[in-house]
């Protein structure tokens, strides 16, 4: 016959049994936010879901090839962010394997310093593996002060290898889009905005 559990032993197992039941669920919360970085590195990496790959200047592809593209250029902006924020040129023609910049321009509208990050793809989805970028403003987040205006750069290429897929034989246009959302934990009054951009003003 199993002996009675004395109660203080019973509770003393309870507390355990909750314990270990709340580090499980603070686990699972933590590793599901580790995820969102976590897939938009292997994105960026295998150009999976439209998301351009990312490279150094010294992975840069080695000669240029003859054959014309149409880089096009969309801006979008979430409700919640009070910026304007348009791309510079509409489009630039460019050849495959040549490296071209273009710039991008937000403005804060807002009256307190206010922290925004970008999220992007290109269009069609099908060339995003081909579509590189080097440098571009949304690798990190851009903290605008109230009423300034930045320029910011993106340098890209795209991949002669795109040539040897014969599913993009038809493809001569390639939209990049970009969006920007606001990065509420970010917003701190005394944060200064750190941007890899050409000129900033505040108007």
């Amino acid at each position: 016959m199993n002996e009675p559990i004395h109660p203080s032993e019973r509770r003393h197992r309870n507390r355990r049994l909750m314990i270990g039941l709340a580090g499980l669920a603070i686990g699972m919360v933590g590793l599901s936010f580790a995820a969102v970085p976590a897939y938009r590195a292997f994105c960026q990496t295998f150009g999976f879901a439209g998301t351009p790959l990312r490279a150094s200047s010294e992975t840069l592809p080695v000669g240029v090839i003859d054959r014309p593209m149409v880089v096009r250029f969309n801006s979008d902006i979430d409700p919640g962010l009070p910026w304007r924020f348009q791309p510079e040129q509409r489009q630039v023609s460019l050849k495959v394997g040549e490296s071209a910049l273009a710039f991008y321009q937000a403005k804060n509208l807002g009256d307190t310093p206010i922290t925004g990050r970008a999220t992007f793809n290109v269009v069609p989805l099908k060339a995003a593996p081909y579509f590189v970028k080097v440098e571009c403003f949304c690798f990190t987040e851009q903290t605008l002060q109230p009423g300034e205006t930045v320029d910011m750069p993106v340098t890209f290429y795209v991949d002669p290898a795109i040539a040897e897929d014969g599913n993009l034989d038809e493809v001569g246009t390639i939209t990049l889009s970009y969006t920007f959302f606001r990065d509420v934990e970010a917003d701190v009054p005394d944060k200064t905005a750190a941007l890899p951009h050409a000129a900033s003003s505040v108007n």
